[in-house]
C-alpha cells in the first residue's frame, strides 16, 4: 500500500510539473509565486499584461459567485483528488485506481476549461479567450480577448437564444455532478435567492468565511489587495470582493480601491498612487445634483442652441427664479414637479397644479411635469441606465448593455386629483416597493414580469409593438453624452488640480431617464451613487454582472507590496498626469518616433509618451469591457460632437469666451479628443471600425443578459421568534426596570427601532387610518432628514397608495435613525444597566407587544426618553402620560417630540397634516379643489 501510494504520489507531481507553468511574477515576488497558485491559474484572473507588469489588472467575473463553480474548483485540486482516490485503495486495484483518477483528471479539465493544458502548446500564451469561455464563461456578453503586448483581437458574437442557455448551462451542471459523483464530493447547493432556479430555504449559499475562504486562491489575495468603504452598500460589493481574493482595510489609506457614496476629499485625491482607485471624480456633483445639472445644461441651451440641448424638461431653481416659473405657468398652464436639490431616492418629491403651492422659502428645483410618459399596460415607468466615465479627458463615456426599466404600481391617470398620489406618478423602487400590489420576480429569467423589467426586456416589447427602438437607443445616447459635455469642463479643471495620475478616478453614474409617448427621451436626474442593493433575483444578475464588468474594465492593478511601497515612496510615486502633459507637450517639442527595431505601426509615429499611453491605455481597457458598450468616442463622435469642443484642446466648453483670460488658455494646448479618435477609427487604425458600428451597439441593448452560471445571493435569515420566550424575558425585564435599572442609549435605540419596524410592516399589510395619521404627526414634529411632501393630504379613505406613502416617510426616517444608532454601540456592561447578552436575547425573541411593553414601563419609571434624545435640557420637552392598552405608546409619539426643540423648516407644513379635517382647509386647498376637475393640459 505504501509503495502504491508513493508511485501515486509521483505521478501526480509529474502532471502537476507538466500542466501548471511557472508564475510570472516580476523579480520583487518571485519567490512566494509556486505557493500562491496551486490550482488557480493566474492568467484566468489576470490580464492586459503579464502578472507582476505595471499593466496587469485584475480579472473579476459573476460565476465565481456561484457556490457550484466555486466548489468544484476547489475540491477538485490534485491533492484532494489525489487523497480521495488513495482512500479508496483498500478496495480497489491499482489499475482501477489508476482509471479512476485518469477519469477525474479528464473531467476535471473538461469543467474549467482546459486549464492544465499541456504547456508546450503554448508555453507563453496569455490569451484569455479559452479559459475565459470555457472555465469562467465570457467577460459578460462580448467575446474579447487582449494579449500581453495590448494588442487586440475582438470579435463580436451575437447572444446566443435563451433555450440554448439554458441547455448549456445544464450541460455545465451535467458535468459538475458527474464530477463530483466520481470525487466523491457533493457540490454546495444553491441558495434560495438565486437567479435560475427555485431551492428549498433548507439550501443556504456559502458563508462570508467561505467566500474569504474562496478568495485565499486567488491572486488578488496573495498581492494582498485591499479595499475600502465608505457610507455606501457593501452587501454585494463585499461579496464579489471577498471571493476575488481582495481584503477590506479599515481606517487605512492604504488601499488598491476606495468605494465611497459620498464626494471624495481632497485631501485623499491629491495623495493617491499610481495604482490606486477610487470610484468619484472630483467635483461630480456638477453632474449629480439636481440644480447644478440643469444650470449646466441651460447653458448650452443658450451656447449652443436650444435644439442640440434639448434634453430635460423646462426648469426653475426657486426661490431665486419664482418671477420666471409664474411667467411660463401663465403662459403654458400644466402641473409641475418639485425636487429637492440634492436628495436621492424620491425623497421630498411632490407636484403641485400651481406654483402658488410651492413654499418659497427653500431651495428645490422645479420641472415641467410630462403629462404623457410611456405606459406600459396602462402604468407609468421610467429608465435606470448606468454609464462608466473613466476619463474626462480624454472623454471615454460607456453605457452597461443593460438597464433596469421600474413601473408605478398604480397605474396612470391624468385626473388633478390624484397628484398626490407617488405610486402612479414616481417610479421609484424606493416608494413602489412598500404597495401592497407591488409584485416582485421571482426567477432572474423572466425579464418582463412584475413592477421591475430589464431594459432589453423592454426594447423587444416595443420592438413587437413596431416601435423604433433603434433611433430610440441613439437618443438615449446622444443625451447622455450630451449631458456629460455640459458638465465635463468643471470636472477637468478639477481633475488637473486635484487627481496625480490619470487613471486613479473613475465613476459609474445612474441616469434616470424617462420617455414619452412619442419615444422622445428625457433626462430626469443623474445618481452619484447607483443603488447596488439587491432585493431580486432579477437586482442580483444585473448588478452583479454590472460590478464584475465594471472592476474589470476599469482595471485594479496587480500589483505586489513591494511594488506599491515603491510607487508610495516620495522619490519615485508619479505625480499629476497634467504635468507629465505638460512636460511632454512643452519640453519636447519633437514627436517620439519608434525606434527602429520596433514594428512601426500607424497612428503611433506622431505621438508623444503621454499621448501612446492613453492611446495603449483606451485600447486595453476596450479589450476589457465585457458587457459595457463604448458610446464616446465612435466613429462618428467627432462628426456629431466636434463642434461642442474646443478646436484646440478638445475640451467641452460650458461657458463663452471672455476676452483675455478663459478656460482653454490657463491649461495646455494639447485634443486628445481628437487624437484618440484619429487613431482608433481613421483609415489604418488598429481597431476594427465595425465593431463598436451602430448596429452592433444596438443588437447588444436588445437581447438579454447571459450568465454562464446561477448567480445566487445570501437573504438575510429571518429568526424565528418564539412567543413564549418573548413574554417570559419581558417579564424579567420589566422587573428589572421596576427594580432600578435602564436601558443604555443603544439598547433604547434599538429597542425604538425594531418597534418601528413592526409598525412598518404592519402599515403595508394591515393599514389603519388612525395610525397613519399618528407616524404623519410623528414624522412631521420630530423634523430632521424626512420631509413629508407639502401636498400630501388625508383623504376620506384609507388607500393601498396612501399607506405606501406612509410607510416610505417611515422607512426614510428609519434609515436615518439606524445609522445614528451606531454610534451609540455598548462596548462593555455598565453598572446599573440590563446586561447586553440577556437583552439581545430578549430582542431576537419580542414581538411588537413586547417591545411597545419595555418601552413604555420605561418611559414611565424613568422620565426621560433615550430612544429619542442624548441628555436631559431645556430642548428636551416633559414624559407625556403614556395610555394604557395596545398601541398606547404609538399614540403618545407626536407628543414624545417638541416641535420648538428642532428645526423649523418643517414644522411649518403642519397645517397641511391638519387638513384631514374639514373645517381646517385653507385658501390653498380650495383653489386646489376648484381646479380637481379638470384634466391637465
Amino acid at each position: 500500500m505504501v509503495l502504491q501510494y508513493l508511485i501515486i504520489r509521483t505521478q501526480w507531481d509529474n502532471i502537476l510539473k507538466f500542466a501548471m507553468p511557472a508564475s510570472s511574477l516580476c523579480d520583487a515576488h518571485n519567490n512566494c509565486a509556486e505557493k500562491c497558485f496551486k490550482y488557480i491559474k493566474q492568467d484566468d484572473w489576470v490580464t492586459s499584461g503579464k502578472l507582476g507588469s505595471r499593466e496587469a489588472v485584475l480579472v473579476f467575473r459573476t460565476n465565481i459567485l456561484n457556490p457550484k463553480t466555486r466548489k468544484t474548483l476547489l475540491e477538485t485540486t490534485p491533492e484532494q483528488v489525489k487523497l480521495k482516490n488513495v482512500e479508496a485503495t483498500s478496495t480497489q486495484s491499482g489499475v482501477v485506481l489508476e482509471k479512476a483518477m485518469s477519469s477525474a483528471i479528464c473531467k476535471t479539465n473538461a469543467t474549467i476549461g482546459q486549464a492544465y493544458v499541456s504547456v508546450e502548446k503554448s508555453p507563453n500564451s496569455n490569451d484569455l479567450r479559452n479559459p475565459v469561455k470555457k472555465l469562467h464563461g465570457s467577460f459578460s456578453s462580448c467575446d474579447t480577448s487582449v494579449s500581453s503586448d495590448g494588442d487586440e483581437t475582438v470579435q463580436y458574437n451575437e447572444k446566443k437564444p435563451r433555450v440554448q442557455q439554458k441547455n448549456r448551462n445544464a450541460a455545465i451542471v451535467e458535468i459538475e455532478v458527474n464530477l463530483n459523483k466520481e470525487s466523491g464530493y457533493n457540490s454546495i447547493p444553491a441558495t434560495q435567492f438565486n437567479t435560475g432556479s427555485n431551492t428549498s430555504e433548507e439550501d443556504q449559499e456559502a458563508s462570508s468565511e467561505e467566500d474569504k475562504e474562496c478568495g485565499i486562491n486567488m491572486p488578488a489575495h496573495q498581492l494582498q489587495i485591499t479595499y475600502k468603504f465608505i457610507q455606501t452598500e457593501t452587501k454585494l460589493l463585499r461579496k464579489i470582493f471577498n471571493v476575488h481574493g481582495l481584503t477590506e482595510v479599515q481606517g487605512e489609506s492604504n488601499f488598491n480601491l476606495l468605494w465611497t457614496g459620498v464626494h471624495m476629499k481632497l485631501d485623499t485625491l491629491r495623495n493617491l498612487a499610481l495604482y490606486q482607485r477610487v470610484n468619484h471624480f472630483p467635483r461630480s456633483y456638477e453632474l449629480t445634483r439636481k440644480d447644478r445639472l440643469y444650470k449646466n445644461i441651460e447653458r448650452m441651451q443658450h451656447l449652443r442652441g436650444m435644439k442640440h440641448f434639448d434634453i430635460v424638461p423646462q426648469s426653475f431653481i426657486l426661490p431665486l427664479e419664482s418671477r420666471d416659473l409664474l411667467f411660463a405657468h401663465n403662459k403654458h398652464r400644466g402641473p409641475w414637479i418639485v425636487k429637492p436639490a440634492a436628495s436621492s431616492r424620491g425623497r421630498g418629491i411632490f407636484i403641485v397644479n400651481s406654483p402658488d403651492q410651492i413654499p418659497q422659502d427653500e431651495q428645490v428645483l422645479v420641472s415641467k411635469y410630462i403629462v404623457d410618459p410611456l405606459c406600459i399596460d396602462g402604468h407609468k415607468c421610467d429608465l435606470r441606465v448606468y454609464v462608466l466615465v473613466t476619463s474626462f479627458d480624454p472623454l471615454i463615456i460607456y453605457l452597461y448593455e443593460e438597464g433596469i426599466v421600474r413601473l408605478a404600481t398604480v397605474r396612470y391617470d391624468r385626473n388633478a386629483d390624484n397628484l398626490w398620489n407617488p405610486c402612479m406618478h414616481l417610479c421609484n423602487y424606493s416608494i413602489n416597493k412598500y404597495h401592497s400590489d407591488y409584485i416582485r420576480s421571482s426567477d432572474a429569467q423572466d425579464e418582463d414580469v412584475g413592477h421591475k423589467w430589464t431594459l432589453s426586456a423592454l426594447l423587444r416589447h416595443l420592438k413587437l409593438q413596431g416601435c423604433d427602438t433603434h433611433l430610440l437607443m441613439l437618443n438615449i445616447e446622444d443625451l447622455i453624452i450630451k449631458a456629460v459635455l455640459a458638465c465635463a469642463q468643471t470636472i477637468i479643471s478639477a481633475c488637473r488640480m486635484f487627481v496625480p495620475n490619470a487613471n486613479n478616478c473613475f465613476e459609474l453614474y445612474g441616469f434616470d431617464i424617462l420617455i414619452d409617448n412619442t419615444l422622445k427621451p428625457w433626462l430626469l436626474e443623474v445618481n452619484l451613487s447607483p443603488s447596488m442593493g439587491v432585493d431580486s433575483p432579477l437586482d442580483t444578475k444585473v448588478k452583479a454582472c454590472l460590478v464584475t464588468d465594471l472592476l474589470t474594465c476599469v482595471g485594479i492593478p496587480a500589483f505586489s507590496p513591494e511594488m506599491r511601497s515603491h510607487y508610495n515612496s516620495k522619490s519615485s510615486q508619479i505625480r499629476s498626469s497634467s504635468c507629465h502633459r505638460q512636460v511632454d507637450t512643452t519640453e519636447s517639442g519633437i514627436a517620439i518616433r519608434s525606434t527602429k527595431t520596433k514594428k512601426k505601426t500607424f497612428g503611433l509615429i506622431q505621438l508623444t509618451q503621454e499621448e501612446q499611453r492613453i492611446l495603449r491605455s483606451a485600447r486595453l481597457q476596450y479589450s476589457r469591457r465585457g458587457g459595457f458598450v463604448r458610446i464616446f468616442p465612435t466613429d462618428d463622435t467627432m462628426q456629431r460632437y466636434g463642434h461642442f469642443l474646443d478646436s484646440a484642446n478638445g475640451i467641452p466648453i460650458s461657458t463663452p469666451n471672455v476676452q483675455g483670460q478663459t478656460f482653454q488658455t490657463l491649461v495646455t494646448q494639447h485634443n486628445y479628443n481628437q487624437m484618440l479618435h484619429s487613431n482608433l477609427y481613421c483609415l489604418g487604425s488598429r481597431s476594427l471600425k465595425d465593431d463598436n458600428c451602430q448596429e452592433n451597439r444596438i443588437r447588444q441593448y436588445e437581447r438579454a443578459l447571459e450568465t454562464d452560471s446561477e448567480i445566487p445571493f445570501l437573504k438575510k435569515q429571518i429568526v424565528e421568534k418564539c412567543e413564549e420566550e418573548g413574554r417570559r424575558l419581558r417579564k424579567q425585564l420589566l422587573k428589572k426596570i421596576g427594580s432600578g435599572s435602564t436601558l443604555t442609549h443603544f439598547q433604547a435605540r434599538q429597542t425604538f427601532s425594531l418597534y418601528l419596524e413592526s409598525v412598518l410592516r404592519r402599515l403595508t399589510q394591515d393599514p389603519k387610518d388612525s395610525h397613519e395619521k399618528i407616524i404623519l404627526k410623528f414624522l412631521n414634529r420630530y423634523g430632521g432628514g424626512v420631509k413629508p411632501p407639502v401636498l400630501f393630504r388625508n383623504t376620506l379613505n384609507v388607500s393601498k397608495a396612501r399607506s405606501a406613502m406612509v410607510a416610505k416617510l417611515l422607512g426614510d426616517f428609519l434609515e436615518l435613525y439606524k445609522r445614528d444608532t451606531e454610534a451609540y454601540v455598548d462596548s462593555f456592561d455598565h453598572f446599573g444597566m440590563i446586561p447586553t447578552s440577556a437583552y439581545s436575547l430578549f430582542l431576537i425573541h419580542a414581538q411588537e407587544s413586547d417591545l411597545e411593553a419595555v418601552l413604555t414601563h420605561h418611559t414611565n419609571v424613568t422620565g426621560i426618553m433615550p430612544f429619542l434624545y442624548n441628555r436631559c435640557g431645556l430642548s428636551v420637552p416633559p414624559t407625556p402620560p403614556i395610555p394604557s392598552g395596545l398601541h398606547g405608546f404609538l399614540r403618545a409619539l407626536p407628543a414624545m417630540v417638541s416641535a420648538s426643540g428642532f428645526s423649523r423648516d418643517v414644522s411649518k407644513y403642519d397645517g397641511y397634516f391638519k387638513s384631514c379635517d374639514k373645517n381646517l382647509e385653507d385658501v390653498h386647498d380650495i383653489s386646489l379643489r376648484s381646479r380637481s376637475t379638470r384634466d391637465f393640459k
